[in-house]
């Protein structure tokens, strides 16, 4: 048997009244609910979507065009509480400086700052996709996209209930469903596809269901250039394959239920490295390998159970990872996260996933009731990875400021602050994030040896940043994480951009200088 297991409330609760009775949902409370971004798009300076923006409510397609095209800019924020059954038949193009839409599909076509969530009696799109196309800082929420079709009638989005393509960045998609009513013959393609540079990417607390295909990372072979992408608290359930498929780049998924597999289910091929832990597969068939094709992709396992899985053998284009999966690879991950016991995963994720759920999330407890299966936790056979979350070392730096001709930038500013302050070797100027927490970056026109920095608050504030990391942007791995500002050194690591990312601080910061070293 299972293990009992517990969910968040709290602020979540008082979001689903609100969307019970309609009352308006701003993107602060939205944001506050879920507890904020995770995963991959809280890197690349975070996913926020419309906070701080004008806040509209749409009941039809044309009206969240609309929304989009009547900002002040395609950047300008804005949160689209949505209410109703969007379709076909409400929907239309607008045109205006801030949108490029389209008839058949609700089009995020190169815009950023963008949240839409489900309020009141929930939001349905009926046969009718979401496309998120050259767009960065977007937010999808509380939603339920269904049955999307590429061939009969109607069609819309290429059969993709949500789809992503072309430079796409920082998308956190969060307590959403998405269905079909069959696979390809039917007429229907994936619930959930990246392709064409799409990255820093988070589904969570969703549920994908009734489809051949649940979704993928790359469209071929050649398409690798996509990644960092995180699946957390998710249900997958009654899919042939692709849960997700990858083609290159590199994926985290934990703490999901897998039901009802019927071909594969984490397809890693093409190079692609994946970290699998903590997920309950069940009632499926070779749920984590390489897949119709002789490409292999890589992937480190722990803490998973497999219940009632079957597996084929290894053979020319098919090579499972089962029936005793071993990892093939080590997986970095630059984030923080909490992980629950994979035996309390079908119970956490039947309380939390999809939409309509009152935006609940795990508060990880999990009380152990009887007995359960053991998961399979090996060992990864490549040596074990230098942690990249070393204790910071308090010694000044010495030698040339690197930050000093360089250039930065950062996730935004509070007013009459700049980001070239931070280099300009005055500590009486000064950077702030716009509220107390943000990141802060110094980037060079090549690669650069760094082993050192010192993060030197204004006068008067010090003491105000809380805890930190210290993140190679080129990468995403994390070189240094702590509490307070002033110096870390950490191994010597050649880059073009690093950020000192504020994860919270008892007021707003003022980072005089970011100074940076080689040691």
């Amino acid at each position: 048997m299972r293990r009992a297991a517990a969910v968040r409330l709290s602020a979540a609760l008082a979001a689903a009244v609100a969307a019970a009775t309609g009352a308006a949902l701003s993107a602060h409370d939205v944001a506050a609910a879920a507890g904020g971004a995770t995963g991959y798009a809280t890197q690349n300076g975070g996913t926020t979507g419309g906070a701080g923006g004008q806040t509209v409510r749409a009941t039809t397609g044309t009206a969240i065009h609309a929304a989009l095209c009547d900002r002040a800019s395609t950047s300008t924020p804005i949160t689209i509480q949505v209410e109703g059954t969007i379709d076909h038949g409400n929907t239309s193009k607008v045109s205006g400086d801030g949108c490029d839409t389209a008839d058949d599909r609700i089009e995020l076509k190169g815009i950023s700052n963008v949240t839409i969530v489900g309020v009141g009696g929930g939001a349905v799109f009926d046969q009718l996709g979401i496309h998120i196309r050259d767009s960065s800082n977007i937010i999808v929420q509380n939603v339920n996209v269904r049955n999307v079709k590429k061939s009969g009638s109607p069609t819309s989005n290429g059969g993709d209930a949500i789809g992503m393509e072309s430079d796409v960045r920082n998308v956190w998609v969060d307590h959403a469903t998405l269905e079909a009513s069959g696979g390809e013959d039917e007429g229907y393609d994936g619930l959930f596809d990246m392709k064409d540079n799409t990255r820093y990417v988070t589904l969570s607390y969703s549920v994908l269901r009734n489809s051949g295909r649940g979704g993928l990372i790359g469209s071929s072979e050649s398409d690798t250039s996509n990644g960092f992408v995180t699946f957390h608290h998710n249900l997958y359930q009654n899919i042939d394959s692709r849960t997700p498929l990858l083609r290159g780049g590199t994926a985290h998924s934990y703490d999901n239920h897998f039901v009802g597999l019927a071909k594969s289910g984490i397809n890693s091929r093409a190079g692609a490295h994946i970290k699998v832990e903590n997920n309950y597969f069940e009632d499926s068939k070779d749920v984590l390998g390489t897949f119709y094709t002789d490409a292999l992709g890589y992937w480190q396992v722990a803490g998973n159970i497999y219940d009632n899985v079957t597996w084929t053998g290894e053979g020319e284009e098919n090579h499972p990872a089962g029936p005793d999966p071993q990892s093939n690879t080590s997986v970095g991950i630059p984030y923080s996260y909490s992980l629950d016991d994979a035996a309390c995963v079908p119970d956490i994720v039947s309380q939390t996933a999809g939409a309509n759920k009152g935006l609940r999330t795990s508060d990880g407890n999990c009380a152990p009731q009887s007995p359960t299966p053991t998961p399979t936790d090996p060992t990864p056979t490549d040596p074990t990875p230098t942690p990249t979350d070393p204790t910071p070392t308090p010694t000044v730096p010495s030698g040339t400021n690197l930050s000093i001709g360089a250039g930065s930038d950062g996730s935004g500013k509070a007013d009459g602050t700049s980001y070239g302050n931070v280099r300009d070797g005055d500590m009486g100027t000064y950077w702030s994030p716009a509220g107390t927490t943000g990141s802060i970056s110094i980037k060079w026109g090549s690669a650069t040896a760094v082993s050192a920095v010192d993060v030197r608050e204004a006068a008067g504030t010090a003491g105000t940043i809380g805890s930190w990391q210290l993140i190679d942007h080129d990468t995403g791995a994390v070189l240094a994480s702590g509490t307070g500002a002033g110096a870390v050194s950490f191994a010597r690591t050649e880059l073009r951009k690093i950020t000192f990312k504020i994860i919270s601080a008892s007021g707003t910061p003022r980072v005089a200088e970011f100074e940076t070293y080689a040691g």
